[in-house]
């Protein structure tokens, strides 16, 4: 059986966020997918079937639109289950506990540490070969 391509999707209304983290993950052989919106992301999914969906989902919190708790809980209720790290640049304690208690894996603040976020992804990774 042929094994899914490994991506990861960015979801950040800031454009240079999205470059930079693409940048960065692409020096470390990860392949990316970035989009300037929750709605963009969900516009996306139906093009994929399951086995297509990104392996991890960086999700920025404060966006215009659906931020990125709305989009992990809609993502929840749709059953779309995507390892999810979530990126912020404002560090409240009860939006960290009510995103992972949605399900996140990790919260991050910005200006984000890279390895930080590489050990993020690649705990993702572990528990995921594990399953």
């Amino acid at each position: 059986m042929a094994q899914a391509p490994r991506w990861v999707a960015i979801v950040d209304d800031d454009p240079s966020v999205l470059k930079a983290l693409s940048r960065l993950l692409r020096t470390r052989a990860i392949d990316t997918q970035t989009y300037e919106s929750a709605a963009e992301f969900l516009d996306s999914l139906p093009e994929r079937t399951k086995d297509a969906w990104p392996e991890c989902l960086i999700l920025d919190l404060q966006m215009p639109g659906m931020n990125g708790l709305e989009l992990q809980r809609h993502l929840n209720r749709s059953g779309i289950q995507i390892p999810t790290i979530v990126i912020t640049a404002h560090s409240e304690d009860d939006m960290r506990e009510l995103c992972i208690t949605a399900g996140a894996d990790a919260y991050l603040l910005k200006p984000l540490e890279d390895l930080a976020l590489i050990a993020a992804i690649n705990d993702i990774r572990t528990r995921s070969a594990r399953s």
